[in-house]
């Protein structure tokens, strides 16, 4: 990858975000999102990072099947672990696996990764050799092989 293209995504990545603290928020980031469903990378952290963006069926039914898993898995009145660079206009949303989370909130040396990164920049390989729980690798296999 282009030197400059994988500084432009670290530097997206590392930029300001904002949470979908209620779970109405979620609800119109994924609106907001599924407006314009083509062009979006989905990068599962721990995975081959994708070369190619999402289909646009292929990424509405990511947002069905991650907003299925946060809501039976994230037993909380609050959502809180999605984050937007702009919740209005989004070009980068970070998803935290509920069974993951670590310190996501407050102050760390180390904070935990997301467990999805969805982008309109091409992605990079955030940590190749973070350990990712079998049940997870079965629920990214089963949506995109």
């Amino acid at each position: 990858m282009h030197e400059q293209a994988h500084s432009d995504y670290l530097q997206a990545f590392r930029g300001s975000f904002t949470s979908a603290l209620r779970w109405h928020h979620l609800d119109d980031l994924w609106a907001c999102l599924r407006e314009a469903p083509e062009g979006w990378y989905v990068y599962a952290v721990g995975h081959d990072v994708p070369a190619v963006p999402a289909s646009g069926k292929e990424f509405l039914a990511f947002l069905d099947e991650v907003d299925k898993l946060l809501r039976q898995e994230h037993d909380e009145d609050y959502c809180g672990i999605v984050y937007a660079d702009s919740l209005e206009a989004p070009a980068m949303v970070k998803i935290y696996d509920p069974n993951n989370l670590g310190v996501v909130c407050g102050y760390s040396d180390n904070p935990p990764l997301p467990g999805w990164v969805l982008s309109r920049i091409p992605p990079v390989d955030l940590e190749a050799d973070r350990p990712l729980p079998n049940n997870r690798k079965r629920w990214w296999k089963r949506l995109f092989g």
